[in-house]
């Protein structure tokens, strides 16, 4: 009993911290720490210990790689834009990739990814706006990664 009320309780925290990160971020265009990091223990802490369709260490060669290509796009990306004033990709986004690659592993991240470039396309070619927030869009494609890992593969 006790067990999945604390499972509950971590799931819980973990939404409500990916729900302040989008909004953050769709409004202020910052990711916040105080967030983020306790969205990175939550996802190691369901991981480790919690029924979870990610093993504890596919979660984390997950965030690990996704950190990686956090890095690597966003040095890809400041290298082809040299003259511009803002970082296309900042911190905030490469930590978060990581933190979804611990929640989601190798599999689910690159359905993240897919999922969340689709949106951000879609949503900045209605829109046409200078500063695309990628969380929003990044962590709803992770809710849809989870369905697919749980259900489809």
């Amino acid at each position: 009993m006790i067990y999945y009320i604390f499972f509950s309780l971590v799931l819980i925290g973990a939404l409500f911290c990916a729900w302040r990160m989008a909004t953050t971020d769709f409004r202020r265009h910052i990711i916040p720490d105080v967030y983020l990091f306790p969205f990175l223990f939550a996802g190691l802490l369901t991981t480790t210990f919690f029924p979870w369709p990610v093993t504890s260490t596919g979660s984390v060669i997950g965030g690990a790689m996704g950190y990686c290509l956090g890095l690597i796009g966003g040095f890809i990306f400041e290298q082809l834009r040299k003259n511009a004033e803002h970082p296309p990709i900042g911190m905030g986004d490469i930590k978060l990739l990581g933190a979804g690659g611990i929640w989601l592993g190798t599999q689910g991240l690159s359905i993240a990814m897919i999922a969340a470039c689709i949106l951000v396309y879609v949503w900045n070619w209605k829109k046409h706006e200078k500063y695309i927030p990628f969380a929003p869009f990044f962590l709803i494609g992770g809710f849809l990664a989870l369905i697919a890992i749980q259900f489809l593969i």
